[in-house]
């Protein structure tokens, strides 16, 4: 049950465009007990089936910038390459500390966003009141 629960969360996020991935990962090694390296190479079998109906629903609704998009899925591609070998041939241990550091970054990054999204409202808000 847990799985399927863990699967449909992560869909969820994944057909957002947010990484659904990043949340199988830490649902996988923290509350599941998968090793990390296992819980990483889960989240490619995962990646793929729900990347595919994002971009079948994306591309219903005209919402994919081809000229953006192309160019960059060609060097994602070579980046996942380089990416799993460094992976394949790193610590576990380092291998999560990376992985927390790269959740802090999204984190600081998302909550910086949404500060400065805040403060433009007010900003918008102060100028229509005037």
């Amino acid at each position: 049950m847990l799985e399927i629960l863990t699967g449909l969360i992560s869909g969820i996020v994944s057909g957002t465009g947010m990484g659904g991935g990043t949340i199988l990962i830490l649902i996988l090694s923290v509350f599941m007990g998968v090793e990390q390296h296992t819980a990483q190479a889960t989240n490619l079998v995962f990646f793929v089936p729900t990347s595919l109906t994002a971009i079948i629903t994306t591309i219903k609704d005209k919402l994919i910038n081809w000229g953006i998009g192309v160019p960059v899925a060609i060097a994602g591609i070579v980046g996942a390459i380089i990416g799993a070998k460094i992976s394949i041939n790193m610590d576990v241990n380092y291998l999560k500390r990376y992985f927390g550091i790269f959740l802090i970054l999204i984190s600081i990054y998302e909550i910086y966003s949404l500060i400065m999204q805040y403060k433009k409202e007010q900003k918008t808000n102060n100028k229509n009141k005037k």
